[in-house]
């Protein structure tokens, strides 16, 4: 093991794992059941279901990113996995806007403050 892959702290891994899991279980939701997801969208439109696995894909790619970037315990891989987490979540927020949803926004936030967070504990200099 490097010296770079001992320095990340073992919560950064855990909570990396959990946010893997969290969005790869978003992923099966969507694809599983989309109107718990989205209740005011009609899911007889045409077209509906194509974004629903479009999304889905997103989530699920995103989850298995982060867990591969966490098994491999690597700094420069979880630093582009939070920025794209951070770029996501950022989106969420303006759409959350757009939508006037607050749950959205307040999330989005949330999700945006936990991801500038852990890229600055996992690049700061010791």
């Amino acid at each position: 093991m490097s010296e770079a892959q001992k320095s990340i702290p073992k919560w950064i891994l855990i909570v990396t794992a959990l946010f893997a899991l969290m969005e790869m279980l978003v992923s099966i939701t969507i694809c599983l059941s989309p109107q718990s997801v989205l209740e005011t969208v009609d899911l007889n439109a045409n077209g509906v279901y194509y974004l629903f696995y479009m999304w889905a894909s997103r989530q699920f790619a995103l989850g298995v990113i982060l867990a591969f970037a966490a098994f491999k315990k690597s700094i420069p891989m979880l630093t582009v996995a939070y920025v794209f987490f951070f770029v996501m979540f950022a989106g969420d927020f303006f759409i959350g806007i757009s939508q006037k949803e607050n749950a959205l926004i307040i999330s989005a936030l949330v999700m945006c403050l936990i991801s500038s967070a852990l890229l600055y504990v996992i690049n700061r200099k010791k």
